[in-house]
């Protein structure tokens, strides 16, 4: 009977660690398995860990995506008449709501010389969610949905809010990762559309 327990309790341990094992090696890609943290203002860890990973002056990767109501498609790729901000979001990121404010502000401020694609992460969110939270917020730019998560994994975004903006050439001038504050949007912004 003892012997029977010892059999019983070797089994055990030896499914566990199987089954730890198995859980282990299916989270290699997740951010927290990839020592991807809560990004910081303006730090760039998805870019640092993955050489892929669209950065300062690689080409935009392109893309070609509707509306939140699927009545419009927007494109990205190649020049342009205007500097391109894409902004990756999801309805439920709390840092997504805070950074809200500003990029309407943004918007509003460089609609002229600035085009700001909202890029919803539809894979990973409710349409419906997503079509509340942008009424709530006022959005007045185009809003494109991401329901195979394509652009996403394009731009290789881990975290939300992760923001490029692009020049007319196409080339990422900058990838913030996070809410960084309004002054610094601005500046990046100024920078980007000072020779137009």
């Amino acid at each position: 009977m003892k012997k029977n327990w010892v059999i019983l309790i070797a089994v055990v341990i030896a499914v566990a660690a199987v089954l730890l094992g198995n859980k282990l090696g299916d989270n290699k890609g997740s951010p927290a398995a990839s020592g991807i943290s809560e990004p910081q203002p303006g730090a760039s860890p998805a870019a640092s860990l993955d050489p892929a990973a669209p950065k300062k002056g690689s080409a935009a990767p392109a893309f070609d995506l509707s509306t939140l109501d699927g009545k419009q498609n927007y494109s990205v790729g190649g020049a342009r008449d205007k500097v391109l901000v894409v902004n990756f979001w999801a309805s439920w990121c709390g840092p997504c709501d805070l950074e809200a404010p500003d990029l309407v502000t943004l918007y509003g401020k460089y609609k002229d010389k600035v085009d700001l694609y909202a890029v919803n992460a539809t894979n990973y969110d409710r349409l419906r969610n997503a079509k509340e939270f942008v009424q709530e917020k006022a959005f007045t730019f185009p809003v494109l949905t991401d329901a195979q998560g394509t652009a996403g994994d394009a731009y290789k975004v881990f975290s939300y809010p992760t923001s490029f903006i692009v020049d007319r050439n196409g080339k990422i001038l900058e990838r913030i990762e996070g809410v960084i504050p309004l002054d610094t949007w601005e500046k990046y912004l100024d920078d980007a559309t000072k020779d137009g």
